[in-house]
């Protein structure tokens, strides 16, 4: 079982909490050339909002550098993983020997091809809630950027909170639903700050909350991160090369510019009870999936 890992290694608590505040500043290191760019623009304006300013850096540009935090993140993690723990990367990805890379695939292609739809159907359905955006020296410029490092973002979010944390809380409780519901709850307070919570309010943070369980239901049922790594990894990538719009956290030259009011009902109702039920539906099948309740609440 994926969680009985860290009992196995029998690594204290405090590794995990001085894991986590090595991690973190790793990731603020990687925030030094976005903030050196903000304050060079900011020097042109001076006592401007830091927000404002970060909106005004071409976004091709904004995009990389909000993305490059993610990159020196992982190797935060990495340090962590080998030198403080003395465990390896695979005993935080999955319970297998190693990693399948079929899953994430997989994951990656079927929450891709779902995502294609819904947005081409939005599109088709309701054209007016749309600008096209297509310039092909941009886009070019944002594939590339998004096809390389998106994954970093996405992955050290899965490996951190399905992964590393999970195991850490699954050490303490010695059961499997209190890590479940502590890292789902720990990762949608995460994006308090996200600029999606100011423009809908505080009830996003239920969608972020309910998609941490998700995922870390996946990775418990299928005892490995992959899946959630593919389905992470496509949510993101294919948004940021399809649509954005002007409050999201990432802004990019998309193909599509979404300028409709956003409703948090809709998007919460369709992806917590539909599509992401959906997904998993669609993942248990494929790998025949049972023992629900053991895998979801087992005591380790």
């Amino acid at each position: 079982m994926f969680l009985k890992q860290a009992i196995q290694y029998n690594n204290p608590f405090w590794m995990y909490l001085l894991g986590s505040f090595v991690i973190l500043i790793f990731n603020i290191i990687g925030q030094f050339p976005l903030t050196y760019v903000i304050m060079k623009e900011g020097s042109t304006v001076p006592g401007g909002d830091p927000m404002e300013m970060m909106r005004n850096i071409d976004k091709n540009l904004q995009f990389f550098l909000l993305l490059i935090p993610f990159v020196i993140g992982f190797l935060g993690l990495w340090l962590v993983v080998k030198k403080l723990h003395e465990r390896s990367l695979i005993s935080i990805s999955t319970a297998r020997k190693q990693i399948d890379w079929r899953r994430i695939i997989y994951a990656f292609l079927i929450w891709a091809l779902i995502t294609f739809l819904l947005i081409t159907i939005n599109y088709v359905l309701n054209p007016n809630s749309f600008v096209w955006n297509f310039n092909i020296q941009k886009f070019v410029i944002l594939f590339f950027i998004a096809i390389f490092l998106v994954p970093f973002q996405t992955s050290l979010e899965e490996y951190i909170f399905r992964g590393y944390l999970m195991q850490g809380f699954g050490g303490i409780f010695k059961n499997a639903w209190a890590p479940l519901l502590i890292t789902s709850f720990i990762f949608g307070c995460l994006h308090l700050f996200n600029p999606e919570v100011e423009k809908l309010g505080y009830g996003i943070l239920t969608y972020y909350v309910g998609t941490g369980l998700f995922l870390g239901i996946m990775t418990l049922m299928d005892d490995g991160i992959e899946l959630a790594l593919g389905f992470h990894a496509a949510n993101n990538l294919i948004t940021a090369l399809l649509v954005t719009s002007n409050w999201t956290a990432f802004q990019t030259e998309s193909i599509l510019i979404d300028v409709s009011e956003p409703s948090l009902g809709s998007e919460l109702l369709l992806s917590l009870f539909l599509f992401y039920p959906l997904f998993l539906v669609i993942m248990s099948k494929k790998y025949e999936w049972n023992s629900w309740k053991s895998k979801l609440i087992n005591i380790l």
